[in-house]
C-alpha cells in the first residue's frame, strides 16, 4: 500500500519497511537516510520542521546516550499529532541489561519525561512534548494465563523478567504544554499475553 504520509523507521538496521523512510547509522542495503540518532544535539536530522506523520523505533532508544535531544529533534520534525511507536525491553528484564550496547532502561513512567508537564520540578532545557497515549506490556501467556490485570501488575512491580517487551505509543503535542504537574496524564496500560 503506497501512502502520501511521511513515516520514519528509526534505527531500522536490517528491518527495512516498505513505504517508510528507513533511517540508520550504518549504510546497510535498504537504508534511505544515514544519520546518527545519538548526535541530535550537534546535528539536526535531515528533515524540515513539521514534516513527518509517523515514527517507528524498535529496540533503538535504549541504545542512545542522549535521548532528550533525540526526542526534541523528533518533535521538531513531527507534524502536530504525529504518532510515534517505541518498542523497548522492559527495564526490569534481563534483556534490558544483558546487551552491553544498552545504555539505559525504560519503565512505565520513563516516556513521560518526553513531555513538558513532567518538568514541573526541574528544567533540563528540553523543549519537546509527547503525550503517552498507551503502554502495552507483553507478558508470557504460559505463566500468566488465568491471572487478572491486578495480579499481573503486582508481579510486574515486584519481580524481574515478567514483561518481555514494552510498546509505547506517543503523540506529538504542538504547541508544547506548560510544565505543570496538573497536566500530567496517566496513560492506559494494556497487558498482552503472548
Amino acid at each position: 500500500m503506497i501512502t502520501n504520509s511521511k513515516r520514519l523507521n528509526l534505527g531500522c538496521g536490517r528491518n527495512i519497511l516498505t513505504d517508510w523512510i528507513n533511517v540508520d547509522v550504518v549504510p546497510l542495503e535498504g537504508v534511505d537516510v544515514i544519520t546518527d540518532l545519538d548526535d541530535c544535539e550537534q546535528k539536526k536530522l535531515p528533515f524540515a520542521d513539521n514534516e513527518i506523520d509517523e515514527f517507528f523505533a524498535s529496540h533503538v532508544i535504549e541504545h542512545l546516550h542522549n535521548p532528550l535531544p533525540f526526542m526534541e529533534e523528533l518533535h521538531r520534525i513531527a507534524k502536530q499529532n504525529a504518532k510515534a511507536t517505541f518498542r523497548v525491553p522492559y527495564g526490569s528484564s534481563d534483556d534490558a541489561f544483558e546487551d552491553p550496547t544498552h545504555v539505559r532502561q525504560y519503565f512505565l513512567k520513563s516516556f513521560g519525561f518526553f513531555s513538558q508537564p513532567f518538568y514541573f520540578k526541574a528544567d533540563y532545557g528540553y523543549r519537546g512534548d509527547w503525550l503517552t497515549e498507551k503502554i502495552i506490556l507483553l507478558v508470557d501467556a504460559h505463566v500468566h494465563q488465568g491471572k487478572n490485570a491486578e495480579q499481573i501488575m503486582f508481579e510486574i512491580n515486584t519481580f524481574r523478567n515478567i514483561v518481555k517487551e514494552m510498546i509505547v505509543e506517543l503523540r506529538a503535542i504542538k504547541p508544547i504544554r506548560e510544565a505543570k504537574a496538573e497536566l500530567i496524564v496517566s496513560p492506559p496500560i494494556e497487558i498482552s499475553l503472548i
